[in-house]
C-alpha cells in the first residue's frame, strides 16, 4: 500500500466524496461521476455520457475522458496516503482508443496506484464501456504533499 498500512487517506476521500454527493459540489457531481469502488490503491468511477459533453464531431469530448481518468487515477493515489499529506497530478497522458459516442451508455473508469513514493505517485487508468470494450487509457504522476505538523 506503500503508507505504511494507513486508511486515513482512503477515509479521507470517502468523507470528501460524500460531502461534494450532498452539497452537489466538485467535477464529480458536475459530470455525474459515482463512485463504485473505493479501495486501497484502486477507484472505479462510472457516468453516463450526456449531449452536452459532445465536440463538434459528434461524439463524447477527450476531456471529458481524460478528467474522468483524472479523477479515478489520482483519487487511487488518494486512498494510499497517510494521515494529512495531500497530492497534485502533475503529468497526465491519455490514449482515446476509439471514439466514445454520446449516446453510448454508461462508462467505467477504473485507476490503480502503480507506485506510491513519499514524494512522487505514478498510477493507471482504464475506461471501457457497457461491454467492457476499452475506449481510454492513461497514466499520471502525482506529487505527494506530505502533511503539515504544528503551528
Amino acid at each position: 500500500m506503500g503508507n505504511g498500512g494507513t486508511t486515513a487517506g482512503l477515509e479521507q476521500l470517502r468523507a470528501a466524496l460524500e460531502h461534494g454527493a450532498a452539497a452537489g459540489t466538485g467535477i464529480g457531481a458536475l459530470l455525474g461521476m459515482e463512485a463504485e469502488k473505493l479501495e486501497p490503491g484502486l477507484v472505479v468511477f462510472a457516468m453516463e455520457p450526456r449531449a452536452d459533453f459532445a465536440n463538434p464531431l459528434g461524439t463524447v469530448h477527450g476531456g471529458v475522458l481524460s478528467t474522468l481518468l483524472d479523477s479515478a487515477m489520482s483519487c487511487a493515489v488518494h486512498t494510499s496516503l497517510p494521515e494529512g499529506a495531500g497530492y497534485t497530478t502533475l503529468e497526465l497522458k491519455v490514449n482515446f482508443v476509439r471514439a466514445v459516442p454520446v449516446e453510448g451508455g454508461r462508462l467505467t473508469c477504473e485507476g490503480r496506484t502503480v507506485h506510491m513514493g513519499r514524494r512522487v505517485a505514478t498510477c493507471e487508468g482504464r475506461i471501457t464501456d457497457a461491454a467492457g470494450r476499452l475506449m481510454a487509457h492513461g497514466t499520471a504522476t502525482c506529487m505527494v504533499l506530505p502533511a503539515v505538523t504544528g503551528e
